[in-house]
């Protein structure tokens, strides 16, 4: 596990830079998950909803992967904008 944990430490400066580079380029990004639906839209129409699943799911697991490569680093995608909970009633 030692080896897993130093490759982690040294590509940490990467991964945080092309988060920023990423962040930075936001509206790219939203053009090209657009062109993305644009394309699952067309391969399913030529292949007549034969593939339609398979084509949905891998086109949401690329959006993932491109929504969680634009969040901070340290952060996880949803975090900071749920509500907090509510305090229980005081006690009687």
């Amino acid at each position: 596990m030692h080896l897993l944990d130093t490759l982690k430490a040294k590509l940490a400066p990467a991964k945080e830079k092309a988060a920023d580079l990423a962040h930075h380029h936001e509206d790219k990004i939203d053009k090209l998950e657009h062109g993305l639906d644009k394309v699952a839209q067309v391969v399913d129409e030529k292949t007549k909803g034969k593939y339609s699943e398979k084509i949905h799911a891998g086109t949401d697991k690329a959006k993932g992967a491109m929504d969680r490569f634009t969040q901070k680093s340290g952060t996880e995608p949803g975090e900071g904008t749920a509500t907090p909970p509510e305090a229980p009633p005081p006690a009687s």
